[in-house]
């Protein structure tokens, strides 16, 4: 028997899972790869929801910067509410979702289909109808998650996309790296950043920030903040924070700052000094940082796979947090493992 929650196993799970991504999962995502890469596509679109949208967000980045694939996120009531058509010719669409079932997921991956998209899948169930509405599905060998939290599936959704997209440029850089990963993921999940949780102690609102594929980190941080610990959480590019939402930064304002050794590591680590000066307790996952308060973190050597290890000690750190205010982070209230919408 185990006294862990049930978010804390799963965690401690990423690097297997992830392992288990790269050693049964990489040689059917490199012939999709092959045959994305054939379709020379002159554009993507994403389409999932919640954790699974943050995953695309992580790989609208990856592929911009790595491809110069433009990407944007279609909204699945296009096809569920308001039964429009898209002309997707020319395009490559990225489905995300852990369970494959939500039906405004399901029915906008069809109409990506039939508007002649090369649509693939990225899933936890390759039987699920999401699969069936896709050309292409790539199984994202996370195993069972039970708590209603998903950290397997976020993190395999997004090394499930880096492979795609490693495979599709043939970057030996990202392969590499990619196959190292587990290591650092497991290192990543020994920390939980004591200090930020003193400095968050009874507060009930916070920021997240970060920029570039690591934005999407802040936007996956923000949601996990609130279904597992009721706090309010907002997540901002630290290129936004400044043009308005820093006026309610007051004395001890608790911020999150996530920074990779990327080109956007020295802005992100200047916007946590300057908020810091403001009176906030600014953290940041930097060396490079003046004021603010640098957070141990594990470095990969790869600006797109550095976000990863950032996003395992944050669900390290949080699933403490709500175990010091009394709550189960594996059954938020008013939530289900599997929300599917229309």
């Amino acid at each position: 028997m185990t006294d862990q929650t049930q978010m804390r196993q799963e965690v401690l799970e990423i690097p297997d899972a992830v392992d288990r991504l790269l050693t049964n999962g990489a040689p059917s995502i490199a012939m999709i790869a092959e045959a994305a890469a054939a379709a020379n596509p002159l554009f993507a679109v994403t389409v999932a929801r919640g954790s699974s949208d943050h995953a695309c967000t992580f790989l609208k980045y990856a592929l911009e910067l790595e491809l110069g694939l433009p990407v944007a996120s279609v909204g699945p009531s296009i096809a569920s509410i308001y039964g429009a058509r898209l002309n997707l010719a020319r395009s490559v669409t990225l489905s995300v979702s852990q369970s494959g079932k939500s039906p405004d997921i399901v029915a906008m991956s069809r109409a990506a289909t039939d508007g002649g998209s090369f649509t693939i899948a990225i899933t936890n169930d390759a039987t699920a109808p999401l699969a069936g509405a896709s050309q292409h599905t790539i199984d994202i060998c996370a195993g069972i998650e039970r708590s209603v939290a998903a950290t397997k599936t976020f993190v395999t959704s997004a090394v499930a996309g880096l492979i795609l997209l490693a495979e599709w440029k043939k970057d030996d850089a990202l392969r590499s790296v990619l196959n190292d990963l587990p290591g650092a993921l497991a290192k990543a999940a020994d920390l939980d950043w004591p200090e930020l949780r003193s400095a968050i102690g009874p507060a009930q609102s916070l920021f997240t920030l970060g920029r570039g594929p690591a934005w999407a980190i802040s936007n996956e941080a923000a949601l996990k903040f609130k279904e597992t610990c009721q706090i309010h959480a907002e997540s901002y590019s630290s290129a936004e924070v400044l043009h308005g939402p820093v006026s309610i930064v007051g004395t001890g304002f608790p911020i999150l700052c996530f920074a990779s050794a990327d080109a956007a590591e020295g802005s992100v680590a200047d916007v946590a000094d300057q908020l810091a000066a403001k009176g906030a307790r600014a953290f940041v996952t930097s060396e490079k940082a003046a004021t603010a308060e640098s957070l141990p973190h594990i470095r990969t050597g790869h600006g797109l796979t550095d976000p990863l290890p950032l996003i395992v000690s944050f669900y390290a750190m949080i699933e403490k947090v709500a175990g010091e205010r009394g709550i189960n982070p594996d059954a938020p209230r008013h939530l289900n493992k599997v929300t599917e919408t229309v």
